[in-house]
């Protein structure tokens, strides 16, 4: 029935949806005192605290709370009592079994009645995921400064027998030599050392500037990455007989980081070789294409592969490893997946067993 004017009669209807809807509710509501005490509360607050409603009612709520969030929940309980709303408080309560459950409680007071309106929803879950990823992220950042310390040790350790050996070539007089093929190994050995004190130098300037969250990007010529790459590990591609088959007729040059790509090179082709089947020799495809838009690296090669369903998002993992090699580490493709991410881009991987395998690179835009 409709009054004078515009204002509504209470509809009985009203009073018994507003009940149902405060007794089917999943979310926590209730109705507090300024004395600290609940006055009402739904179905959902003795459920999750396994409490009775006579025990909640017979303790001030405080009570009910985790021992080390009593302090804060009490402070802001008496902001109530002044009229300052309670907004998005989060803290935690034990439940009669000893469980702890994060709430999230939005809070209105009502001075008049010196009451409190309140609802929380159980975050006890988000709460969980959010410790596992501060968990992940404490640990990455630990095996990051590990991986950091490695590359300054090893770097440096590695550069005094390089020189040492260095001068040593510089020493032979390669003018008395008449074996044609042992001036060749020679001047191989020589140019792979000086490539290996190269890449030494170079690897050291990118953690550097990583350090300082500034990791130096230029146009990149992935053709001159690729064929310094081979050379240094020449004598490795030469004696596993393996055959290149290289088309980068969509682009060659790409904004990245030089060293990243040379470590990207060095660590798919060496996998490739390391991992190849023992009655083949390696076979591995590289080439570069468009796709939507975005420039891609694609590298593919006819080794042992894997079984992508077990391995799932463990590929890129440190540490993690898939053949039974004595010179699998677990670190090459774990190097591979930072140096692309940290710069923005993407790889993912295709493989079966015995079906080799095959990374795309899609480069940031």
């Amino acid at each position: 029935m409709i009054s004078k004017g515009n204002n509504q009669q209470p509809d009985p209807k009203d009073d018994f949806n507003t009940a149902l809807f405060f007794n089917v509710s999943q979310d926590l509501m209730c109705i507090a005192g300024y004395d600290g005490y609940f006055k009402k509360i739904n179905p959902a607050v003795s459920k999750l605290l396994e409490y009775s409603n006579e025990e909640l009612f017979s303790k001030p709520i405080n009570e009910f709370v985790y021992n080390d969030d009593q302090v804060i929940t009490e402070k802001l309980r008496d902001n109530l009592k002044r009229s300052i709303p309670l907004l998005n408080f989060e803290n935690r309560y034990l439940t009669k079994s000893g469980k702890v459950i994060w709430l999230s409680w939005t809070s209105i007071p009502v001075p008049e009645e010196n009451l409190v309106y309140a609802i929380a929803k159980n975050i006890t879950h988000k709460k969980k995921q959010e410790q596992e990823r501060n968990e992940l992220v404490a640990s990455l950042s630990k095996i990051n400064e590990e991986l950091q310390h490695l590359t300054h040790t090893v770097s440096h350790d590695l550069r005094s027998p390089v020189n040492n050996l260095l001068s040593i070539l510089s020493l032979l007089d390669v003018s008395t030599i008449q074996d044609q093929e042992i001036l060749g190994w020679i001047n191989l050995m020589q140019s792979t050392t000086e490539g290996l004190k190269i890449t030494l130098n170079n690897y050291l300037e990118p953690v550097r500037q990583k350090e300082k969250n500034n990791t130096p990007t230029e146009g990149v010529n992935i053709s001159d990455s690729l064929n310094e790459v081979i050379q240094s590990i020449n004598a490795l591609v030469m004696g596993s007989r393996t055959v290149m088959n290289v088309d980068f007729s969509a682009f060659e040059t790409i904004i990245f980081n030089k060293v990243y790509m040379d470590s990207i090179f060095l660590n798919l082709i060496t996998n490739s070789i390391k991992y190849a089947k023992p009655e083949l020799h390696p076979v591995i495809s590289i080439s570069t294409r468009n796709a939507n838009g975005l420039k891609q690296l694609v590298f593919s090669d006819n080794g042992l592969g894997f079984d992508l369903n077990k391995v799932q998002d463990r590929v890129f993992g440190l540490n993690q490893t898939f053949h039974h090699h004595p010179d699998s580490k677990g670190i090459g493709l774990y190097l591979i997946y930072n140096h692309i991410t940290s710069l923005g881009g993407h790889i993912r991987v295709q493989s079966e067993i015995n079906e080799g395998a095959e990374f795309v690179i899609t480069f940031r835009d």
